[in-house]
């Protein structure tokens, strides 16, 4: 296939562009020129959102195009309009947040959806900035529109923090805050895997919406930091809370803990999603353990230090608010 990422440089497009490349395809980025693209692509520069930005792609034709975008609609809208008859496909990298909130255990992919628009602009929240994305891409593409519903990506090149934080914070070794229980399910999926469902789904003809990641209880939140204490050497001592205490010590779930949260509407929302149709259309999610590793192995590469997106606030639990909480608790 010639494949062509608007990105492409960061998390999941990076990952997009290294499996297509992997493959064989032709891989064309077009992006701002802020960060270097993965050898072996070509390269275009453009911003969306200015005027005339989108020159670099009138000419030219692609089997697929794949879109991370999550501001504006607008900029989807236009952008999908532009391609729609030099291009096969258009897969969309949307959201759960799409569904109306909360969102029921075990919502497939026709569950009620927020109100939005194509044609909103910047000022609109995350839930309707994906809905309106999707609308903008099917507006264009019609059944030739991938609509991918990630959940919790995780995996080499997240730039979010997520694992990279319990990583660190584990690496750091001592009695660690672990929300409980252990046992609680996790949906989450590596870029990795998106990245290769994306590419099957594309080359197998498929459109439509697919809730993207694991199958509820892929892995736990024990085995998740279990994993996370043995890659960066075992020095760490989990120091598991029920979720009621962890709460009541005034600590954020999500945020604070990032992956972690408490069984209740936002769990449900975002750890219990129907994923059938992605199985049955052929989503396959590596292990906890290769995720973490190759999360792990990446991080060193950069010295410790994960990339952060500036849209994005950092997250992670202060030294002193956990160490507080694990004394406050008795765990200290």
């Amino acid at each position: 296939m010639n494949v062509l990422i608007l990105g492409g440089t960061e998390f999941v497009g990076r990952a997009v562009a290294e499996e297509a490349l992997t493959r064989g395809e032709k891989v064309t980025v077009f992006h701002r020129g802020r960060h270097s693209p993965p050898p072996g692509v070509t390269a275009l520069h453009g911003d969306r959102v200015a005027e005339g930005g989108l020159a670099p792609l009138a000419d030219g034709e692609w089997d697929l195009v794949v879109d991370t975008w999550s501001g504006a609609p607008s900029a989807v809208r236009d952008t999908a309009a532009l391609l729609a008859g030099r291009a096969g496909r258009y897969a969309y990298v949307s959201s759960r947040s799409v569904y109306t909130y909360p969102a029921p255990a075990r919502l497939d992919e026709d569950g009620p959806v927020v109100d939005a628009s194509p044609d909103d602009g910047a000022d609109v929240d995350y839930a309707r900035a994906k809905r309106g994305g999707e609308l903008a891409a099917v507006g264009a593409f019609g059944d030739r529109a991938l609509l991918l519903r990630a959940g919790l990506i995780l995996g080499p090149y997240e730039n979010i923090g997520r694992l990279p934080w319990w990583l660190t914070r584990i690496a750091r070794g001592g009695p660690v805050l672990a929300p409980g229980p252990r046992d609680l399910p996790l949906q989450y999926i590596d870029a990795r895997d998106l990245a290769a469902f994306t590419l099957d789904a594309a080359a197998a003809g498929r459109g439509g919406a697919y809730n993207l990641v694991s199958p509820s209880g892929h892995t736990t939140m024990g085995e998740l930091l279990d994993t996370c204490v043995a890659v960066t050497g075992g020095e760490a001592d989990l120091r598991w809370a029920e979720p009621s205490a962890v709460l009541d010590a005034g600590i954020e779930p999500w945020s604070e803990l990032p992956v972690w949260l408490p069984p209740g509407e936002l769990y449900d929302t975002l750890h219990a999603g129907d994923v059938s149709r992605a199985v049955a259309a052929g989503l396959r999610c590596r292990p906890v353990g290769e995720t973490v590793a190759d999360t792990w192995s990446w991080l060193r590469s950069l010295g410790g230090v994960a990339p952060q997106r500036p849209d994005r606030p950092t997250v992670g639990l202060p030294q002193e608010k956990e160490a507080a909480a694990l004394k406050a608790l008795g765990l200290d």
